[in-house]
């Protein structure tokens, strides 16, 4: 996205971020927002923001330092997927704790079969994170090779094509914005 940060573009009306952190709040004790960059602390006013303990190993990084800085377990969803809906966090939450799983996370068409960064993470997962990193392995869906994993089936939130959807690219932000007037 030429190097600007694109949780900070908005599609519909509300910035990319804004609307992560909205299915967030109400399933959530608290925000808290993983990010390295220093002026993300105005990206979302009066939450924590935490950089990454070890940097380099991309997603993977955000994950640990969202475990290394809570106290509980902790519900991680990508700031470029901005369709999640709070029910299906929700639900992952509730499978999570309900199965005492390491992970909960939903079906996908993801080479993994699950979406490994809309997913609830137990807090004793912080030992397997860092353990992936130690080894230089940044591939969050190898999490599921060393936890409990528990997966929710979506597509009672709606199409998963479009729950899941990222945006990576200018065309993407063109398919986000679509996807929202679709939405709303």
């Amino acid at each position: 996205m030429g190097g600007a940060p694109k949780g900070l573009m908005e599609i519909g009306g509300s910035r990319l971020i804004d609307r992560v952190a909205a299915a967030l709040r109400p399933v959530t004790d608290e925000l808290m927002l993983v990010a390295n960059e220093p002026s993300a602390d105005a990206w979302l006013p009066g939450i924590r923001r935490v950089a990454d303990v070890q940097r380099g190993l991309g997603a993977l990084s955000g994950i640990h330092a969202a475990l290394s800085a809570s106290d509980t377990d902790v519900l991680v969803v990508a700031w470029d997927a901005p369709f999640v809906p709070a029910g299906l966090l929700r639900e992952l939450r509730a499978a999570g704790e309900r199965h005492g799983a390491g992970m909960a996370a939903p079906l996908s068409k993801s080479p993994w079969g699950f979406e490994p960064l809309c997913a609830w993470f137990a807090h004793d997962a912080l030992h397997a994170t860092g353990t992936l990193l130690g080894a230089n392995d940044g591939r969050v869906g190898a999490l599921a090779e060393r936890l409990q994993l528990v997966t929710v089936d979506a597509a009672s939130w709606g199409d998963p094509d479009d729950i899941f959807f990222n945006v990576n690219t200018p065309d993407d932000f063109v398919r986000a914005a679509e996807i929202a007037a679709r939405l709303s």
